[in-house]
């Protein structure tokens, strides 16, 4: 799934989504959930829009916005798997260190999940329980030791990039937007309908 500059723009602005459009490095962090949501791969999008040097940029990454199989059977909650729901979510994350381990956004914002508690494969967003607060939804990489080919383990909820040297990228992008204005960061979660409906 790729996405160009104008779509991605329409779609915001058709949910009434803020887009940050001042100065360089004025990020716009913005995931774009697949209508498959049964797969245990990362099909989804995460795309960065913003200027540097006056330019607009707009970097998109192979990621999940979905928990893996493991935790779909698993939950670590008893009201089931976090699925985050689409929206826009202020000052979501800030620059910090996912478990301890290595540099991650990690939520400092209220967010709101689905709670999928039938313990199957498939993802179920309707007619589920809906809960807000601070569950851990960080944005994070996949493994470290390469492309992992499958999400499993690697995400419960957390929005996850699948290469880690493109994650190193987003970091590196993370840091300098940080310095320039403030380690607070929106983050924005649209659906693959949404982008289509702008084509």
């Amino acid at each position: 799934m790729k996405i160009t500059v104008q779509q991605l723009k329409k779609a915001m602005a058709n949910r009434g989504y803020k887009l940050f459009s001042r100065g360089d490095y004025n990020l716009n962090l913005i995931g774009i959930r697949s209508r498959d949501t049964k797969a245990n791969t990362f099909n989804d999008v995460f795309c960065v829009l913003f200027k540097m040097a006056g330019i607009e940029q707009l970097w998109q990454f192979s990621c999940t916005t979905d928990p893996g199989t493991y935790y779909r059977l698993n939950p670590l909650n008893l009201l089931g798997t976090a699925i985050l729901c689409p929206g826009q979510y202020a000052g979501m994350w800030q620059l910090g260190m996912h478990q301890g381990k290595y540099p991650a956004l990690v939520q400092r914002g209220e967010v709101t999940v689905f709670r999928d508690g039938d313990k199957n494969e498939e993802l179920d967003i309707t007619d589920v329980v809906q809960e807000t607060g601070y569950f851990g939804i960080n944005g994070h990489r996949a493994s470290d030791k390469g492309i992992a080919e499958k999400v499993d383990r690697f995400s419960a909820g957390c929005q996850v990039i699948q290469d880690p040297n493109e994650y190193a990228m987003l970091i590196n992008l993370i840091r300098i937007a940080a310095s320039k204005h403030g380690n607070s960061f929106t983050y924005t979660l649209l659906t693959e309908q949404e982008c289509e409906q702008v084509k």
